[in-house]
């Protein structure tokens, strides 16, 4: 890794995207992948778009979502408490304790969310926290103090961990579900641009708004681009560590290369041209079976318009929704080079139907 693309990488995960707020990390990823593509697409709701080739008639889109869980303030209390709604699948378990970022138009406004202490509460009886119990404490004693920092109903808050290293290997923080997606699918526009590669299609490299809450972002840029083939990353999860049932959810493993899905919105032709690409050029990889959906973008893509030729490259990922999210550095890079292999293996005039 370069020491640009280390300085993007961290600069874009320690910023805060929250679902329906994610301009601010868009424009920190169209600044550093202007360099690599010729134009640039947004649409209304801030999906963002790199163009390279444009104007061909074959059209590939690369993707990854942009946004990342949150809760909004959701009503004040009269001494200064703030109940909040999930935005997203915000967890409640792991509030309790946590500093948040509460981003107002003056600013940021720090709090916690406060939880009893164990010596006021009837252990015995401990139950798992409801969002309706959790509260945010901003040190403030009546319900005007709150409102004069800033903070309303509606106002978006997120956790406060940023990013980090662990045991050399891993990435760790929050929201590396999925802005790690749009670091790597960066990655690739700024490969395919040092290498002077001249594709024989036109790809849109698309950052997605929206996915937390139903794939909403891809679901209105697929319909605007209207690819023929879309190869979407995002991550799923390791299931090594404890609490976790291999034989419900598969035996996926962080540092075993990217996961390839299979399931009925990933075209089966597809598929195979990545695990094609992946044993041609020894990128090691996993294999996962999905049911009626793989609950990512790749779902929005498929059923777009007449339906789009559309496939999975999962991140391994411990502990998803937390704020210690963790992905293998060998991994981030292996995914990276997949899709760029597979950009280059495309003539760009590929036809993926099963019966022709």
């Amino acid at each position: 890794m370069s020491d640009q693309s280390r300085e993007f990488l961290y600069k874009y995960l320690n910023n805060a995207s929250p679902t329906g707020f994610e301009a601010s990390g868009q424009q920190i990823w169209l600044d550093y992948i202007k360099p690599y593509i010729e134009e640039t697409i947004v649409d209304v709701y801030g999906t963002a778009v790199g163009v390279i080739g444009g104007g061909q008639d074959y059209k590939v889109v690369i993707e990854a979502h942009s946004d990342e869980i949150s809760w909004f303030v959701n009503y004040i209390t009269d001494d200064g408490y703030i109940h909040v709604r999930r935005n997203g699948g915000s967890d409640a378990i792991i509030a309790p304790s946590m500093r948040v970022n509460l981003h107002t138009a003056k600013g940021v406004v720090k709090g916690v969310f406060g939880w009893p202490a164990i010596h006021v509460r009837d252990v015995a009886k401990d139950s798992v926290p409801k969002v309706h119990e959790l509260f945010i404490d901003v040190g403030a004693s009546k319900k005007d103090e709150v409102l004069e920092m800033g903070i309303h109903v509606g106002t978006v808050a997120t956790f406060a961990d940023g990013l980090d290293e662990l045991n050399e290997k891993y990435y760790l923080g929050r929201a590396l579900d999925n802005r790690m997606g749009g670091f790597m699918i960066a990655e690739v526009a700024r490969m395919l641009h040092e290498n002077n590669v001249r594709l024989p299609f036109t790809l849109y490299v698309v950052n997605a708004v929206q996915e937390e809450i139903g794939l909403r972002g891809a679901e209105m840029i697929s319909r605007r681009l209207k690819p023929n083939l879309a190869i979407v990353t995002d991550v799923t999860h390791d299931t090594q560590s404890p609490m976790y049932n291999k034989k419900e959810q598969g035996d996926l493993k962080s540092g075993g290369g990217p996961v390839i899905c299979y399931g009925p919105a990933v075209q089966n032709n597809v598929r195979d041209l990545l695990i094609r690409i992946a044993d041609e050029k020894n990128i090691p990889f996993q294999r996962q079976a999905v049911s009626r959906s793989t609950g990512t973008d790749t779902d929005s893509f498929a059923y777009s318009t007449e339906g789009i030729a559309s496939a999975l490259i999962s991140l391994p990922l411990k502990y998803m929704h937390t704020t210690v999210e963790m992905v293998h550095k060998e991994d981030v890079k292996n995914v990276i080079q997949l899709m760029y292999d597979v950009l280059l293996s495309l003539k760009g005039d590929e036809d993926f139907r099963y019966i022709k």
